[in-house]
């Protein structure tokens, strides 16, 4: 019976945990989608004729997938700092790569950039607080 009962527990208590985990996981599911919608966007927004804010769009969206699923299987703090970094970056390429003039990539850049970067820091300030503890 004791055998039972500490199996049920520790069933009931993994699940929870796992529930938990997930539920804290959000920012990096978030960064996913945008990563996906920053890699498909220069062909949606009609600018993926090979500029270079086109190129732009694609390489920092497939770090930023490959970041935001690393960090879903194991959290490292630097993960989240270079989309932090990312995410300034984005809001500062339009002026670096001369698209700024360019309504549509601009803003896709900067606004994708700002939820990005601001996810990723709150993913990092989570952890550093203590709130968010992922096993």
């Amino acid at each position: 019976m004791r055998v039972l009962a500490r199996w049920i527990g520790a069933t009931l208590f993994s699940e929870e945990r796992d529930v938990n985990r997930r539920s804290e996981q959000w920012q990096d599911a978030v960064n996913i989608i945008l990563s996906i919608w920053l890699f498909i966007s220069p062909w949606v927004l009609g600018y993926s004729g090979g500029q270079a804010q086109a190129w732009n769009a694609w390489i920092v969206a497939v770090v930023v997938f490959v970041l935001s699923i690393a960090s879903l299987a194991q959290f490292q703090r630097w993960e989240e700092w270079i989309n932090v970094l990312l995410g300034i970056w984005l809001i500062l390429s339009p002026w670096i790569l001369r698209f700024s003039t360019n309504s549509r990539p601009a803003a896709n850049a900067i606004i994708v950039g700002i939820i990005v970067g601001v996810l990723a820091l709150w993913n990092v300030l989570d952890r550093r607080a203590g709130l968010v503890s992922r096993t």
